[in-house]
């Protein structure tokens, strides 16, 4: 099967050599849908600039060397120059037959496997992940998994703050307090607890002669290597690594501790990121402090930009480690794109580092590297969410919420449920409300976290195409109760006959391009939107195309193959999204 987009464009593409000469084949046709038509041909206009011409005149001259007797009625020319392109019902009928009878839901290959880095979540060691780290953490894992299903090969890269100076503190705390105890346990049940008393203890030193001296003494000794302390070291980051996993596993992410690429990865190879760009003649000594002044950022004064790569007491900042992994996902990673899911504040640092990097040799242009920017979100107030005292807002209590509030929702509507069957219900309501939310908005826009709304059955949320999903298997079983098997609705060809009908096949067929734009352009919310205007289309095809009652047994096949169809693409593209489709609701 093809997408309709796919293979009008290879029509018009053939239609634009036919009639303006064989360099005008790859001209883009500018396929989209149709406000009046299923879809329109809006490249007259473009061409009109080339060719010197009338855009009407050359759509009349399109018109006339496009090939479509098997797929479309005879295009119209409207306004400008829009050819007006109304498919074959039995064309889209054959598609949608396609799509039933493929795994895949017609999402090929690619041309061309790539392999593609993708740093995202980040969480940092001892500390406890806030509500920040949600949108890093969804968003990049939704992207590795449609990057995946395309047939990408996807690195995953969690480049948790692991090293550097808040360990030093963090390990004489620790020592202090006794590994086995009470307080030490913190670090398994509320990380950000040990953290804080860490820190409190640090900054009330304010003479520097006791706490503060010792967690900078320490530092230095974590960084030379010393046994015992990098045994003290390793034990933070263990216990950090169970505690993230809970909440990966309630995220239902697919992050593991192989993923896990932390800024200590790149410790021994700071010092050599530095004499390379020095010896390059990148860097310079600004200050006391080794800098590069990558071209095109300059500052209030009109001055160069400085990105510090060395300290002036010969410490390394973000911005080396940044570079040590680059070339590491170069050199032996072999990337051939790199996504940086990460917050939209960081957005200079990320393009000073890239404008850098490519002037070094070390992110060559073939290679892309884009930092997918994360928005904020925020509060009724339109403000940060954070907690009445003004904190950042734990992640696992937001989740832990979510759940509970999505379990009142179910206790109420189905009490008739066993107990474990409602329980399960609850976190898949309540965890793929909050991940959806998160999805379908926009990753470099903010937006105001509304619990209430999220759980809604009506709008764009996970609820209404969980519901989707869940009433077409409550069809399925009806079916079954009526003696129609799963095989005979196999077998069936999806009906695509009636407008209901074709209408919900044309949204169907559009599930392999939206994959592809979301792999190339790294935007899952037009994979929810998509999903959206996919149960919509399903809604409104139930309420007018009876599917079991007052039909003959063709039609009851044909338009449970359909609905058929419409579940599998909705599961398979919730998904993609990282969200789950209970069985019934």
């Amino acid at each position: 099967m093809t997408a309709p987009e796919l293979a009008l464009t290879t029509r018009f593409q053939d239609a634009f050599a036919a009639a303006f000469g064989e360099e005008y084949r790859t001209a883009d046709p500018i396929i989209r849908p149709g406000k009046f038509s299923d879809f329109q041909c809006n490249a007259a206009m473009g061409l009109a600039k080339k060719l010197g011409a009338k855009p009407r005149d050359l759509a009349q001259q399109i018109l006339e060397k496009v090939q479509l007797d098997d797929i479309a009625e005879t295009p119209e020319i409207a306004g400008p120059g829009f050819l007006n392109i109304t498919l074959k019902t039995e064309w889209v009928a054959s598609q949608a037959a396609g799509l039933h009878g493929d795994d895949r839901l017609g999402v090929g290959s690619p041309e061309k496997a790539e392999t593609i880095v993708i740093d995202y979540s980040a969480p940092n060691v001892a500390k406890e992940m806030h509500v920040g780290h949600l949108r890093t953490t969804v968003v990049g894992d939704a992207l590795a998994r449609v990057l995946e299903f395309e047939g990408h090969t996807v690195v995953r890269q969690n480049h948790i703050g692991d090293w550097g100076t808040p360990f030093g503190m963090l390990i004489e705390h620790l020592l202090e307090v006794g590994e086995d105890s009470e307080e030490a346990k913190l670090l398994e049940t509320d990380p950000n607890a040990f953290y804080q008393a860490a820190r409190a203890k640090f900054d009330a030193d304010t003479e520097q002669t006791d706490f503060a001296k010792r967690a900078r003494a320490r530092v230095a000794t974590l960084q030379s290597g010393d046994e015992a302390t990098l045994a003290m070291w390793t034990k933070l980051v263990g216990l950090s690594k169970q505690y993230f996993h809970r909440i990966y596993d309630m995220l239902d992410v697919t992050l593991t501790d192989e993923d896990l690429a932390g800024e200590s990865t790149y410790n021994d190879a700071l010092a050599g990121v530095c004499d390379d760009l020095e010896q390059a003649g990148i860097a310079r000594v600004s200050d006391g402090a080794l800098c590069v002044f990558p071209a095109g950022f300059t500052g209030r004064d009109d001055q160069p930009l400085p990105l510090i790569i060395r300290k002036s007491d010969g410490g390394y900042g973000y911005a080396t480690t940044d570079f040590a992994a680059i070339r590491h996902r170069v050199g032996d990673l072999h990337a051939d794109r790199i996504a940086y899911v990460v917050g939209s504040s960081q957005e200079l640092h990320f393009q000073m580092v890239f404008t850098t990097a490519r002037e070094a040799g070390w992110l060559p242009e073939s290679v892309d590297a884009e930092h997918v920017k994360i928005g904020s979100v925020l509060g009724e107030d339109g403000k940060i969410l954070r907690t009445r005292s003004g904190s950042s807002l734990r992640l696992m209590a937001l989740l832990e919420e979510g759940v509970v509030k999505a379990r009142s929702v179910i206790d109420e509507l189905r009490p008739d449920l066993p107990e474990e069957e409602r329980a399960k219900i609850a976190r898949q309501i309540g965890i793929g409300s909050i991940k959806y939310a998160d999805l379908s908005t926009a990753h470099d826009s903010d937006y105001v976290f509304d619990l209430d709304r999220m759980l809604a059955l009506q709008g764009n949320t996970a609820p209404y195409l969980q519901y989707a999903v869940a009433r077409i298997r409550s069809i399925q079983r009806k079916a079954a109760d009526q003696g129609i098997s799963a095989e005979q609705v196999e077998a069936a060809a999806p009906r695509v006959i009636d407008d209901p009908e074709r209408t919900l096949a044309l949204q169907l067929l559009q599930f392999a391009p939206t994959v592809a734009e979301v792999g190339a352009q790294y935007v899952p919310h037009k994979l929810a939107a998509y999903l959206f205007d996919l149960a919509q289309a399903f809604m409104s095809f139930y309420e007018k195309s009876p599917i079991l009652k007052d039909a003959s047994e063709d039609v009851r096949l044909g338009r449970l193959a359909l609905a058929k169809l419409t579940e599998r693409t909705l599961v398979a593209g919730l998904d993609l999204l990282g969200v789950q489709a209970p069985a019934q609701m």
